[in-house]
């Protein structure tokens, strides 16, 4: 490939029939570096204009036996891996080969408001047949990728990665660099989906309590507390087991476009040290990740570097990227097991020192349910709030389980910069109200607490550099994450889309946003055109992200500064959930 075009590095080209038979490997999955820092293939380490022609269009995909028609960038599911160094200039070339109008977005890049692909938002997107040309600076370093933000494309396959290769050497090494791009794939049409859901929000939960399961609590937690459980949920109209909307139940989990039996596998030699770059580019999935007998090293969080830990086990929000490193031991093969948040499925890989070489894959955990603290139960002197995850019923008296429902809140006095959570109660679109919402950033979140493994949390998360702005917020907003199951509708402070106006910034302000979950369900938020702070404790190093997944009953915020003008996205990165009213425009003027 000659200098004026992007690198994308990997075993050759693909074609439709690969991609049929379900044989399929992104096109990125074996780039490889001889040291952090050195240069790339062709030498070149100065600034240069880099070039790409992407063309979308339609293509056959099978990974579960079935031909589809999927969404693809060249012909590939995922698109080609796009390599850039810090400060070139990215021109890329979008040719529209489909019946309706596509578009990419550039996820966590800073870079003007009329290149970030958002159709009615930021540009007209690109209609069949047309070529749109984006071109912007590379101002940033690290793991970061792209996707469609038109209609269902991104979860019909209309994704891939984009690595920035920072300008100086970075302050770790490695010997080889494996993408691992994690995703979701149904074979249903994803309209007939959000329309199942809308019917039925429980449609794709096949592992609901049944009477069955409320004869195994009564044995385990006595008649009387069993029964009060489930009353208490009930009263609530939510269910402990309401963990992902969209389950194994329709969806294959995908490891660069592979499905586990297909089994996409990343070689090494012993002693060598590797960087995984994991990017979740699933539409509605969170994913538990572990290799089973490798630790590994986390240095980045969506792009930025942090101060290095060693981990068993992480949670990877949807959009969210990590990348770790490892360094494989004696054996064969390890497994890289990303188990689905609920439980109902997994996507695999494995690492290999030779072709054909496997390990054994763990079985899934046991299936979280949601707790006390999910609920936003009031706390009670006798219970605090660090015993409220894991309270054994049995030990309760009725008594004590009605004062832990929540009740009348007082009436907060109104926040000119947020809505009145006593103005949402009763609306039809809110189902409920955290009255007491925590601090849970050092917690790894449901099924993951207590597991007897060393899991990442949030407020573990240190920026290897300090700070480059530490002046207070000017202005400070509050956003409560809502929704109503029953319904299956979502949206902020109790409005969808449609019928909430723009958050209006100054260019320049020193924002704060606080976010708060009303919900039964995980939010990744996501902020288009910002990197922002994560306010996790780390003084004086507070990790940059761009997307943050906010628990239930979570308090969060976040700080950032509007120094970019233009129409930004600000939403949940479920993309059912942006699709039934989670998101808002953030203008910045």
């Amino acid at each position: 490939m000659s200098d004026s075009k992007i690198r994308s590095d990997g075993p050759g080209p693909l074609n439709r029939r690969r991609f049929v038979q379900g044989l399929a490997s992104l096109t990125c999955g074996t780039a490889r570096l001889a040291r952090a820092g050195s240069p790339l293939p062709n030498g070149r380490l100065e600034p240069a204009d880099k070039s790409v022609l992407l063309t979308v269009a339609p293509l056959s995909f099978n990974v579960t036996g079935r031909s589809r028609i999927a969404t693809a960038a060249n012909d590939s599911v995922p698109g080609p891996c796009l390599r850039l160094r810090q400060g070139d200039v990215l021109t890329a070339r979008v040719t529209n080969r489909l019946a309706e109008p596509t578009s990419i977005h550039w996820h966590g890049i800073r870079l003007p408001a009329d290149q970030d692909g958002v159709p009615g938002l930021s540009f007209r997107g690109i209609a069949p047949g047309a070529t749109f040309t984006y071109q912007f600076p590379i101002t940033q370093s690290g793991t970061y990728w792209y996707h469609s933000h038109s209609g269902m494309q991104e979860q019909t396959g209309l994704y891939g990665p984009l690595i920035l290769l920072p300008r100086d050497p970075e302050p770790y090494e490695y010997d080889r660099d494996y993408v691992v791009m994690l995703s979701d794939w149904t074979d249903e049409n994803p309209m007939a989906v959000l329309s199942n859901l809308k019917q039925q929000s429980e449609y794709y939960d096949y592992q609901r309590r049944t009477l069955s399961t409320f004869v195994a609590d009564a044995d385990r937690l006595g008649l009387r507390a069993a029964a009060a459980d489930r009353g208490m949920w009930d009263r609530m109209r939510m269910r402990p087991t309401d963990l992902m909307d969209v389950t194994g139940s329709t969806y294959t989990f995908l490891v660069n476009g592979q499905g586990p039996a297909m089994n996409w596998t990343a070689l090494f030699t012993a002693g060598e040290k590797l960087r995984l770059r994991f990017i979740n580019a699933a539409s509605m999935t969170t994913f538990d990740v572990r290799i089973p007998g490798l630790a590994m090293t986390v240095v980045a969080a969506d792009g930025g570097d942090i101060q290095p830990l060693d981990i068993e086990e992480f949670r990877i929000g949807v959009a969210e990227t990590f990348d770790v490193i490892v360094q494989p031991g004696n054996a064969p093969a390890y497994t890289i097991f990303a188990q689905a948040f609920d439980r109902s499925g997994y996507a695999r890989a494995t690492l290999a020192s030779h072709a054909g070489a496997t390990a054994a894959i763990p079985a899934l955990d046991p299936r979280p349910l949601r707790t006390m603290t999910d609920m936003g139960m009031q706390m009670t002197a006798s219970r605090p709030a660090t015993e409220m995850s894991n309270i054994d019923m049995s030990q309760m008296s009725m008594a004590e389980m009605a004062s832990m429902m929540p009740g009348p809140a007082p009436t907060p006095a109104a926040n000119a910069d947020g809505v009145d959570p006593a103005r949402m109660r009763g609306q039809p679109s809110v189902d409920h109200v955290a009255d007491h919402p925590l601090n849970r950033l050092g917690e790894a979140g449901t099924g993951l607490d207590g597991n007897g493994r060393r899991v990442l949390r949030y407020s573990d998360l240190r920026s290897l550099n300090p700070d480059t702005d530490n002046r207070p917020a000017d202005r400070e907003l509050e956003f409560r994450l809502t929704g109503n199951m029953e319904r299956w509708v979502w949206g902020f402070d109790g409005e969808k889309f449609s019928e909430a106006g723009p958050v209006r910034l100054r260019l320049g302000e020193r924002m704060r946003f606080v976010l708060v979950n009303d919900s039964m369900m995980e939010h990744p938020i996501h902020l288009h055109g910002f990197l922002f702070a994560l306010e996790n404790g780390q003084e004086g190093h507070l990790p940059i992200k761009h997307t943050v997944n906010v628990k239930p009953n979570e308090r969060l915020s976040f700080l950032f500064t509007a120094d970019t003008p233009g129409c930004w996205a600000f939403h949940c990165h479920l993309m059912l959930h942006m699709e039934a009213g989670m998101f808002r425009t953030v203008i910045v003027a």
